[in-house]
């Protein structure tokens, strides 16, 4: 049996600051992300009250923690989205499709949407957590 590795944990300068988080982790050949919302590199949330814009932000900050920690898109095996209106997702599926295919293309892994009454941030609409592999 072959020693594991400490977990590493990885957060990218284009991602907002981590501060008591970080944005992945990685152990062996797994990555766990942590929650990626709509932000920019400052933590500012990109358009308050505009789901697709903040899903379309959430969803590349995702490709941006993956590519860190030395996976892709094409490698992750679930995504869980966290939004706090339902209805408004569903209102935008398309649009929120079309940013979702700029990113993954045509790659579906096992996902999960959950409605919460709220995020850390009181601005977010959206967040997002994945699980990846990484290739040797």
């Amino acid at each position: 049996m072959r020693p594991v590795d400490r977990p590493q944990n990885i957060n990218p300068k284009e991602l907002a600051p981590a501060s008591g988080f970080s944005h992945a982790t990685v152990a062996g050949d797994m990555v766990w992300l942590g929650g990626q919302i709509g932000s920019d590199a400052t933590g500012k949330v990109d358009e308050p009250g505009n789901i697709v814009a903040q899903f379309a932000r959430a969803i590349s900050n995702v490709s941006i923690a993956l590519r860190a920690a030395g996976s892709t898109p094409a490698d992750t095996v679930k995504l869980t989205y966290y939004v706090t209106d339902v209805k408004a997702y569903k209102a935008n599926l398309q649009a929120i499709g079309s940013a979702y295919r700029e990113v993954f293309d045509r790659h579906y892994p096992a996902t999960t949407l959950v409605e919460v009454q709220s995020l850390f941030d009181p601005d977010a609409l959206v967040e997002i957590e994945a699980v990846a592999i990484r290739r040797s």
